[in-house]
Order: C-alpha cells, then sequence, then structure tokens
C-alpha cells in the first residue's frame, strides 16, 4: 500500500473520530509496520538479497475484513469500555466473530468475495451496532453484528455479542457470547 494512501487512511480516521483512534493503536501499528520478518533470496553460493514483505500487500479480502472488524468493535467500545472488556473480547468472543466472518465469506461465490465490504459507524447511545459486511456493488448486508447490554437481575449488566444473516432475513440471534460489565450501568458505545 502506497504510503501516502497510508497516511491519508490515518489522517481521515482521526478526523472522523475525532481521535479516538491514536497513531499508536493496534491497527495502525499493523498497517504501518511494513517491516515483516526478512526472506533470503539467493541467486547464488556468493550473493543473498533481501527481501522486505509487506503485511498489508500479503491480506486477502478475509484478512482485511478481520482487521476492519477488530478495529471496528474497539471504536464501539470507546475508551471507557475496551479497556475493561478488551482481554475477554479478544480471548473469547473475536475468535468467534472471526468464524462467522469466514463462514459467511467461504458462501460467497469466486471472485465476488472481492467485493466485500465492512461498515464503518458503529452506532452509539445504546444501540446494537458494531458493523456489517455488506456486498459492495448490491450495497446489501450480508452478515450484521451487532452487542446489547442486558440486565439481569441480581447479576447486573453483561454485553451481549451476536449476529444476524440476510439468508434468514435478519429474525434470528445467532450468540457469539456474554461478557460481564458489573452491577452498575455500563456508559454509552463510543465514550
Amino acid at each position: 500500500m502506497k504510503k501516502w494512501f497510508q497516511k491519508t487512511i490515518i489522517i481521515a480516521v482521526a478526523l472522523l473520530t475525532f481521535g479516538l483512534i491514536s497513531p499508536n493503536h493496534f491497527i495502525w501499528e499493523q498497517l504501518l509496520d511494513n517491516k515483516t520478518p526478512m526472506k533470503s533470496i539467493s541467486s547464488d553460493a556468493n550473493t543473498t538479497e533481501f527481501q522486505q514483505v509487506s503485511l498489508i500487500d500479503t491480506l486477502d479480502p478475509v484478512e482485511s475484513i478481520s482487521m476492519a472488524a477488530r478495529e471496528q468493535a474497539y471504536i464501539k467500545f470507546g475508551n471507557r469500555i475496551g479497556p475493561v472488556i478488551q482481554n475477554e473480547f479478544d480471548d473469547v468472543i473475536f475468535p468467534r466473530i472471526q468464524e462467522a466472518i469466514d463462514a459467511t465469506v467461504a458462501k460467497v461465490e469466486g471472485d465476488q468475495a472481492s467485493n466485500l465490504s465492512i461498515s464503518e459507524q458503529p452506532s452509539g447511545e445504546y444501540h446494537e451496532k458494531i458493523f456489517h459486511i455488506y456486498n459492495e456493488t448490491t450495497k446489501k448486508d450480508l452478515i450484521r453484528f451487532h452487542v446489547r447490554t442486558d440486565k439481569k437481575p441480581q447479576d447486573g449488566f453483561y454485553f451481549n455479542f451476536h449476529y444476524h444473516l440476510a439468508e434468514d432475513k435478519y429474525a434470528k440471534h445467532y450468540a457469539l457470547g456474554e461478557i460481564f460489565w458489573s452491577k452498575n450501568t455500563p456508559p454509552k458505545w463510543l465514550s
């Protein structure tokens, strides 16, 4: 990916998110870190050249969507919720999100996977939307990832992660898991 394009993306996201994502965020480290392990290429016994392999250039559509999915989730969590649930989200919930993404993309015909994109506006307040994966050509969602805040009597508040599929007209909830918050009301999303 061209340096000017990377910088443009960073500036655009910083402006759109009012600085909620800083350049030291995990995603930006991955984007800007073009130094992956060096590969040795030998043309003869006396000459060894090193070639730098860019992480971005090797990403397939599923990897790109996965990176963007994690980024959108952390945008939604904001600075108040994200640090509290980060470990459990990364260890339990995100691998399940990844499985759902993989299964959905596997159903897409041939080269249509390159037409898939991820929405970039998680909802705030107490709304559920984290991100949707949609076909850029048809503008139709294939899968919608949401998180709902549930209050369980005597237990407290939980974040209920789930998704909906276009194939059943988004009627069914497919559970991804829950993360306990506390007995206190959680802050609004994006805060």
